[in-house]
This record gives C-alpha cells, structure tokens and sequence, in this order.
C-alpha cells in the first residue's frame, strides 16, 4: 500500500512559470524594485512582481483557477514577497481578459499569468502589442517569443480515473460532465472513457457538456439526470459548475442513495468531503505556476516555448487521499496502467 500511496502522490514539478495577484487593482512596481533580474537597493534578494488574471469561473471555483491562485500565493510566501508584489484580477465574462491582462502589463509587473484555454487569443494579442512584456499561459498554446505556455496531459490522468470508476461502478453505468467542449476538456473525457473501456468494456458512459464553467445549477440538474439514468459515479471537468455536480450527490447520499463524485484539477475531497468524493484527478497546477513564476527569479523564462506534462512529469494523477475509498486491488490496478502509460505501451486518446 505504500507503493500505491507513493505512486499516486503527485511530486514536485520542474517547470518555469510566473505569479498572479489579488482582486484589488494592481499599482506599478515601486522604485527600488528592479524586478526578476535584481532586487532592491542595497542588495537584497531579488524581488518580482507577478499577476494572473482568472477565466469566467473565478478565483473560488475549486478547479485550475484556485489552484493557480494558491501557486501565487506559495510564490509570495516562500521568496518572502510583500503582500502585494502578488494579485489577481477576476474576469467576469471574456470581454474582460484584455483589459485585465494589459493593466498588468501597462503596469510593468514582471509575468502576467493567464489561465484557461478561453484566454489564448486574447493573451496572444497582449503579448504581440507588448512585445517587451513577459506572459504565462495555463492550458492554452500561445506562439509568442515573450510567452511561455505549460499545458497538461489531461487525457492521461483521467484515463486513470476512468479504471476506477470502471471497477468501482455497481450499475455499470458512469458520467462525464463536461464545461465548454473544447480541445482541453475534450481530454479529459477521452481519457477517462479510454480507462473506462479498458478497465471494463461492459461499462456505459454517458457523457454531457454544460457549456459553462461557472453554473453550479446546471451541474447540478446534469447530474441529477445522469444519476436517475443509473449512473452510480460522475466525473466531472467543468469548473464552479461541477459544484453543483458534488451538491447533487451530497443531496442523494443523505436520502440512501450509493453515488460519487470524481474530483478535478484539485484533490476536492478536502472542499466536498470522502463521503461523497471518490477520488479526484488533480493537475498540478498550483505546482506549474510556483516554479515557473520562482524561476522567473533566476532568469530561467523561457518565453515562446511550451511544456507538457503528463504522468511522466507527475503534472497529473490521482488524489494522494483515494485510498479512503478506493480499495487497494483498483489503487494497484491503477498503477499497473500508469506504467504502462508512461513506458509508451498504452496511448490514451487525446483528440
């Protein structure tokens, strides 16, 4: 059991990625400061200043958003960063990716994060009208000499998510819940349902996109109608919307009724509780934007270059907290298929 639990933790990343900020409006970096090549008068330890900017789902949407803040947030307590060298600014609707990201930029803060896939054309138009400027991207591939663009191999985790749910399922029927359908989620569902196949063929998977990442109503009513079809597990990969997906099951589990939830992005056991969490695929995204923002530091940006990270990298993988609910036969089954994944002897579907 302890090689499950070592395999399943997912370890720190090496990677190059910057900082993000707080919901105020972000000022100019102070004079004094000379950024990520040098630090304040006198000597000191370099200093940045680093600010994200969220998609529609917000900095509390339990998922890629709120990760990437605690990234932020890690960032500015371990290199002893004041307060405000770190910030965020939330956007409400795509309309305001633009001005969000370029008030950052316009105020000379050292990387302007962008996360989520919605805001690649938007970030890719700041970064060719501030080509001195330095941006980060989460999920999105952007082809500008001053970003640098870290995606994740989504497909791969959730194709160990799907051997769960497979051998976990006692109606033989399981959910995906999706956000926007787009090439990132769409990862997401074919890996989970490639594990799903491979773990038990015999298993149906009902699949349904919400179109939004920010309705926990509309994940809510998905999920009430997967389960009323019979399926026993959900996985969702949608956002503040797959709230609603975890809010459903909370209400069926306290009537009797035997469902879960697979997490994502973050272990949500530790928001929605093991009752009703059974297990969660986390990307490490938290991980991605801390290393790469620390690595701004030591000049080590590495603007116009994308990384990907898989369950070789351990930028993916399974909740460290599923053996609360996952038997140790189905944690070592998972294991044998990641091997097998990483060696190159299974190709999870990705498109």
């Amino acid at each position: 059991m302890k090689k499950v639990l070592s395999v399943l933790s997912v370890a720190t990343l090496s990677l190059s990625l910057v900082l993000a900020g707080c919901g105020s409006k972000p000022e100019a970096q102070p004079q004094g400061q000379t950024g990520a090549s040098g630090g304040a008068a006198g000597g000191s330890a370099p200093t940045i200043k680093v600010g994200m900017v969220t998609d529609v789902g917000g900095v509390n949407d339990n998922s890629f958003n709120q990760s990437a803040w605690e990234g932020l947030q890690k960032l500015q307590t371990e290199l002893n960063l004041p307060k405000d060298n770190v910030n965020f600014l939330q956007s409400t609707s795509d309309a305001d990716y633009v001005p969000n990201l370029t008030q950052f930029v316009k105020d000379k803060w050292d990387l302007t994060w962008g996360i989520g896939f919605l805001m690649g054309d938007h970030l890719k138009k700041v970064a060719k009208d501030n080509p001195e400027s330095k941006l980060a991207i989460i999920d999105a591939e952007v082809e500008a000499p001053n970003v640098e663009s870290v995606l994740f191999k989504e497909h791969e985790g959730s194709f160990l998510a799907g051997v769960v749910a497979a051998k976990m399922s006692k109606t033989k029927k399981v959910g995906f819940v999706g956000g926007v359908e787009i090439p990132v989620i769409k990862r997401f569902e074919l890996g989970f349902e490639a594990g799903v196949k491979a773990a038990d063929p015999s298993v149906q998977v009902i699949k349904v996109y919400t179109g939004a990442f920010d309705k926990p109503d509309v994940g809510k009513s998905t999920a009430s109608q997967m389960y009323g079809q019979g399926a026993d597990i959900i996985f969702h990969a949608s956002g503040g919307t797959g709230d609603g997906v975890f809010n459903e099951a909370k209400d069926r589990k306290a009537k009797g009724q035997d469902v879960w939830v697979i997490g994502v992005d973050k272990d949500q056991s530790l928001t929605f509780g093991d009752e009703i969490t059974l297990t969660s695929m986390v990307k490490r995204v938290d991980e991605a934007v801390f290393l790469v923002s620390k690595d701004l530091t030591e000049g080590k940006f590495e603007g116009g270059k994308i990384k990907w990270l898989g369950l070789a990298e351990d930028g993916v993988g399974l909740a460290s907290t599923s053996t609360k609910n996952v038997p140790e036969d189905v944690l070592k089954l998972v294991e044998e298929y990641k091997q097998k994944i990483v060696k190159g002897e299974i190709t999870v579907p990705d498109k």
